[in-house]
């Protein structure tokens, strides 16, 4: 999994590319985002966008010292679901 270090100030986007999971041709068609834990002032989802091979997500806010999983579930064209996760650290810098 992995750890990304982001400023509670910070808007900031991250980025899973699918496409060398998945050499066989397949396209992401829907794509899903979530934070835990949810809590006020967290980490949060400000946007979120894919296209054929990668999903993009703006991360804004989060507490500092606390750590957080951003999960991303997409759905690819032959109908498969997969997820990736990160872990995000929230530190003033």
């Amino acid at each position: 999994m992995t750890m990304m270090v982001k400023d509670p100030d910070s808007r900031i986007d991250f980025e899973f590319d699918w496409a060398a999971a998945y050499p066989g041709g397949q396209a992401v068609t829907a794509s899903a985002w979530t934070v835990a834990p949810g809590e006020a002032g967290g980490v949060a989802v400000a946007a979120a966008a894919h296209d054929l091979t990668r999903a993009t997500v703006a991360l804004a806010g989060g507490v500092a010292g606390h750590v957080y999983r951003v999960t991303n579930r997409v759905t690819l064209s032959d109908g498969q679901i997969d997820e990736r996760s990160m872990t995000v650290r929230v530190e003033e810098r």
